[in-house]
């Protein structure tokens, strides 16, 4: 069955996300809660739910007129609105009478073969489905999204005894393809799967750093970046989820779990912790937690708190020894010795453990349970990649040395040599029973790493790879430093473009980075600067506009396939693309103006030339002004797009580029899309525009001294936004004259090393290098 209308009951924090959600994905959505004692509206609670959203950060819907297609009502009068409904979501309080009270309300009046599921995160299926008729039964299931719903990738699926297949391959369909998800089957056990080893994980890095070994900071650091898990560590994710939440969650563990559960042994709420509760110190929702900012000395300062006396001082913001030296290495950091190390031995050894002893109860594979940590809490290895990159044998050795019990699992692993191999080029995971399987991805589903894992590269440098992706379809993969572009990455595009043109159909730009790219090396081009090295830095510019102009006139059709941050010369790359399959959390710009620059690879040349001939809606205008004025505003603020939704609005998508909502089909739709550009393929032919010239830089610059007279322009500013005026009015030409795209390249390298050539400018790309903000001046 098809899924086209969801409805959700539960206009809380979870339930209205899901719905913003599925909005996101161009489907009507239902949003019901109760009629609220004393409501001036009947249906105020889901009204407001919405408004929320539309002002909350980070943004729950992708673009806000998005927010149109949630009708919002109640359940006392608008049950009828769920009687056209596929798929119905309750998102309500963790209490089984009140759920079932939902479901009874729900089988009332939705349509034969409709499905109904429960977002609970505690609630075991067969104890929300006692009592439940059989018919009911058959629609329903658990889906359970983590918060929030449109960021965190997660999507456990919990079946029912009597659950119908069809209704779990709907859903699980609906939400890969549609909303994005990764979907992971899960056993209806506590929990489930990321839950039941995260609150463990949570709870034993709490009683451990209560211990007074080691401080908040020192927790965190020591939980973190070194573990491959996100920066907060503990105490901050418990600042961010909010610290009043976890007794919640924590006690309805406790309550579930078997008596012989790992669990019940660490599970208690310390004092100090009972106490912030009460006080309202529950994170960044209330007046701090772990940490908070006291605003008492009118600049706010970044306070930590005491565990052993609950009082704050200033952050120290300190790196142990131990994280500093490990670097990205686990096994370093648990070797160290300091007391950092010694914490994150100790919590993250237990918490490993517990996993290992927990399939196959909560999950068949060790697959499902590293997936679900990765997608769930964000860790960039699950528990068993954790263990394979610790190495298995040292783990289980150091366990036994410590008279500690080693997981069944863990000394299987050992004795096989890990929980995953490459056999044959297919990555393989290994079962319980001691085999090893392959793990087969789903249709549609091509990741760049298998490909990396089953060939080599066709070229190679330090900065970028070209692969061969199958179908005669080829793939160029930045690699360097968050896929910063150099001379190497453009020196690779040139060979890419020669290599391609020789025996291949198509060309695609992808890597699987957090970040599609975050433009120039920075610290490259602030080098030569600072050196003088004037040749170098325009030999740089003059590479970059090459390498581009290479890509856009290329005898095949190339497809930039970003996914995350896109910006400057990573926007611009995508710019010369003859398509875009964008991912939806795409986080496209031109942001130059931030170091003092301004797009100098053929941003604004390929803005104007898709604004001036009809290719962008999001930069259509009556003529050449409101084109330039809409670009000046774009570039000059260094605007980003929230969204690959956003991003068609900017200008920098067109209406024939397309996306992709989860992100492991992204590069088999491109490849898909690469394929069909090149059924009788012919390169673009080079514009010619007419561009108004001075006086309609000399407009612009009015506006802008205008916001200097406000103080909201500094004198840089206008240095900065008066040579992006020369480039996007056409310099010197006026009305009559035709300006091609190699003379708009010639304005942008100017300007580009006019600007480099500017102390406030040093200055300026000096300060993102050093604190990643932009400076002002």
């Amino acid at each position: 069955m098809a899924i086209n209308k969801v409805a959700v009951i539960g206009a809380g924090l979870m339930g209205s996300g899901i719905a913003a959600h599925v909005a996101n994905a161009g489907h009507d959505v239902v949003l019901l809660d109760i009629v609220p004692d004393g409501a001036k509206k009947r249906s105020e609670l889901a009204m407001n739910a919405v408004e929320r959203m539309l002002k909350t950060e980070p943004a729950a819907f992708m673009e806000k007129r998005t927010a149109k297609r949630i009708t919002c009502g109640n359940i006392e009068d608008d049950l009828k609105l769920l009687a056209d409904a596929d798929w119905i979501v309750e998102a309500v309080i963790e209490k089984r009478d009140i759920k079932q009270a939902i479901y009874r309300l729900i089988d009332g009046v939705r349509k034969d073969g409709s499905i109904v599921s429960s977002n609970t995160s505690t609630t075991p299926c067969r104890d929300l489905m006692d009592g439940m008729d059989e018919s009911f039964q058959r629609d329903f299931l658990i889906t359970h999204f983590f918060n929030p719903p449109r960021y965190m990738r997660l999507l456990e699926i919990v079946a029912g005894g009597n659950t119908r297949a069809d209704a779990i391959t709907a859903v699980s369909e609906f939400a890969d393809i549609k909303l994005g998800k990764g979907v992971v089957d899960c056993k209806d056990t506590p929990g489930f799967i990321a839950n039941r080893i995260g609150t463990f994980w949570i709870q034993a890095a709490v009683v451990e750093a209560f211990k007074g070994t080691v401080t908040v900071e020192q927790a965190d650091a020591a939980i973190g970046r070194a573990l491959g898990i996100p920066k907060t560590g503990i105490f901050g994710l418990m600042d961010l989820v909010g610290i009043d939440l976890m007794p919640l969650v924590s006690k309805s563990l406790y309550d579930t779990v078997p008596e012989n559960d790992a669990y019940r042994a660490l599970y208690g709420e310390p004092e100090l912790i009972v106490k912030m509760i009460a006080e309202g110190s529950i994170g960044r929702k209330g007046k701090g937690g772990f940490y908070r900012l006291n605003k008492d000395s009118g600049k706010p300062v970044k306070e930590v708190i005491d565990l052993a006396t609950g009082n704050y001082s200033k952050a120290l913001r300190l790196t142990p020894d131990s994280v500093r030296a490990a670097k990205s290495s686990p096994r370093k950091l648990f070797e160290h010795g300091d007391a950092a190390s010694a914490f994150a031995w100790q919590v993250m050894s237990s918490t490993l453990c517990y996993a290992a002893d927990l399939i196959p109860e909560i999950a068949d594979t060790v697959v499902a349970a590293d997936d679900a940590m990765k997608l769930g809490y964000a860790w960039k290895s699950g528990p068993f990649e954790m263990i394979d990159k610790i190495g298995a044998e040292w783990f289980a050795e150091r366990l036994k040395a410590e008279n500690r019990d080693v997981p069944a699992l863990v000394a299987l692993a050992a004795e096989k040599g890990g929980f995953y191999r490459t056999e044959q080029g297919r990555l393989q995971y290994l079962s319980t029973d001691g085999s090893y399987v392959t793990i087969e991805r789903p249709a549609g589903v091509l990741l760049l790493s298998d490909v990396k894992r089953a060939s080599k590269p066709i070229l190679r440098n330090g900065s970028a790879s070209l692969w061969d992706i199958g179908d005669g379809v080829a793939c160029l993969e930045f690699h360097s430093k968050m896929n910063a572009i150099d001379p190497e990455t453009l020196k690779l595009i040139g060979q890419s473009v020669a290599a391609v043109g020789k025996g291949y159909k198509a060309l695609v730009l992808h890597n699987e980075g957090s970040n599609y790219s975050v433009g120039v090396n920075l610290g490259l081009a602030l080098f030569a600067i600072n050196v003088g090295a004037w040749p170098m830095m325009e030999d740089m510019i003059k590479q970059g506009q090459d390498a581009f102009k290479a890509l856009k006139f290329a005898p095949f059709p190339v497809v930039g396939a970003p996914s995350g941050m896109a910006l400057g010369g990573g926007c611009e790359s995508l710019l010369h693309c003859d398509a875009v399959q964008a991912h939806a959390e795409s986080y496209i710009g031109l942001v130059e103006v931030g170091v003092g620059l301004i797009p100098g690879w053929g941003g604004c040349k390929e803005l104007l030339v898709r604004g001036l001939t009809g290719k962008s809606r999001g930069i259509l205008g009556g003529g050449a002004m409101p084109v330039i004025s809409k670009l000046f505003q774009t570039i000059g603020l260094a605007k980003v797009s929230r969204s690959a939704a956003q991003a068609f609005d900017m200008g920098y998508l067109r209406d024939s580029d397309r996306v992709t909502a989860n992100r492991d089909r992204l590069l088999a739709d491109a490849k898909a899309r690469a394929l069909e550009l090149a059924e009788g393929y012919h390169a673009p032919e080079p514009q010619e525009i007419k561009l108004p010239g001075k006086s309609a830089r000399v407009a612009l610059m009015m506006a802008v001294r205008g916001l200097a007279k406000t103080r909201k322009a500094t004198p840089h500013d206008l240095t900065v936004v008066d040579q992006l005026g020369i480039v996007l009015t056409g310099g010197k030409t006026d009305t009559t004259d035709a300006v091609s795209e190699d003379d708009l390249s010639a304005l942008e390298r100017q300007a580009l090393i006019t600007l480099s050539r500017d102390p406030l400018t040093m200055a300026r790309m000096e300060h993102m290098l050093e604190t990643g903000k932009p400076l002002r001046n």
